[in-house]
């Protein structure tokens, strides 16, 4: 069985980042937290740090050396850091290609250089564009790309398995449904929360209303992946994962619950058209045989997911403010 003694998680600040974290430490990992803090924050992980012996880098992914000196004694990286806006990629499109591509091979060369041969890797059910399968297994065939951040993350898919087989790395690729819960910080729920807030009255919808997507509560999306971890896996192989769940929920009815949630009755603004924005899929289910088959099932519904997330940012409000860093 593949185990873990000491890992570095890039984006180790971040939502899912820092969650797993939380769950490495519980399970006696060393961790060390390697993150620039743009989307990451301190105060997510500040109790693993100050009382839980949790390391923390502040170093972006695209610096070799300060990865490579990172990696020291680490056996395992998991591989988290990315631009995960998918909505503005055409705004920014050299973003995707070098926060995600880019980085994902730097992250392998400083690997390479260091003697660390087993990654995680955080890739996406976007890169099945608009597929004719559904549920889209992990084997369907790639149609084409609709988005540069699906597309990005495709092209390090693609790294990790050329460096599992030149290199006899192992690469665990997780490809994800869009996922939920504490520290959740970007997302339509995020954003349907912080605009009722700003202005209960009215709420603008990007689309008609009618996209239906899987969800994934970050609780269950972190024991799927320990779960993948912990199967034996031999140099050169690469294991890919969807992560989801057989629930899916229309924009309409996540707006029902959120409104619901914070009890208002907003006028609601639809901009039309079947996707959201250039990119955006207007429905994603993801088939999850393949980790269900290793006994991991998800707990918690989309339904709970979203109150969980609501209840968390309105707990924790910080996180709705904008912010420059440094």
């Amino acid at each position: 069985m593949a185990v873990v003694k000491r890992a570095l998680i890039t984006g180790g600040a971040g939502f899912i980042g820092s969650n797993l974290a939380d769950r490495l430490v519980a399970d006696g990992v060393e961790v060390v937290l390697y993150d620039n803090l743009s989307r990451g924050r301190l105060e997510f992980v500040q109790e693993l740090r100050a009382d839980r012996g949790a390391e923390f880098v502040r170093g972006d992914v695209l610096d070799e050396e300060l990865l490579r000196h990172s990696l020291k004694g680490c056996d395992t990286v998991f591989h988290f850091a990315a631009n995960a806006d998918v909505r503005h990629g055409l705004e920014h499109p050299r973003q995707d290609l070098e926060q995600n591509t880019v980085a994902t091979s730097v992250v392998l060369e400083a690997m390479r250089a260091a003697g660390v041969t087993r990654v995680a890797f955080a890739s996406t059910g976007s890169i099945y564009g608009e597929p004719e399968i559904f549920p889209t297994p992990e084997t369907c065939p790639f149609p084409v790309q609709t988005s540069l951040y699906g597309a990005s993350k495709l092209a390090g898919e693609g790294m990790i398995q050329a460096y599992c087989h030149g290199y006899g790395f192992t690469g665990i690729i997780f490809r994800f449904v869009s996922i939920l819960g504490e520290r959740y910080s970007h997302g339509h729920v995020f954003d349907f929360f912080r605009s009722l807030r700003e202005d209960p009255s009215r709420l603008q919808v990007l689309g008609d209303g009618r996209q239906e997507k899987s969800y994934l509560y970050v609780g269950d999306c972190v024991a799927a992946m320990l779960i993948a971890m912990g199967q034996p896996h031999e140099p050169g192989d690469v294991h890919i994962y969807n992560l989801g769940t057989e629930e899916t929920i229309v924009v309409d009815e996540s707006i029902a619950t959120i409104v619901g949630h914070l009890g208002v009755a907003p006028e609601v603004e639809y901009t039309g058209g079947i996707r959201g924005w250039p990119g955006d899929s207007p429905f994603i289910l993801l088939d999850t045989r393949r980790i269900r088959a290793l006994g991991w099932q998800p707990t918690v519904s989309i339904g709970d997911a979203i109150a969980r997330t609501l209840d968390w940012l309105e707990e924790h409000p910080f996180v709705l403010e904008e912010r420059a860093v440094a």
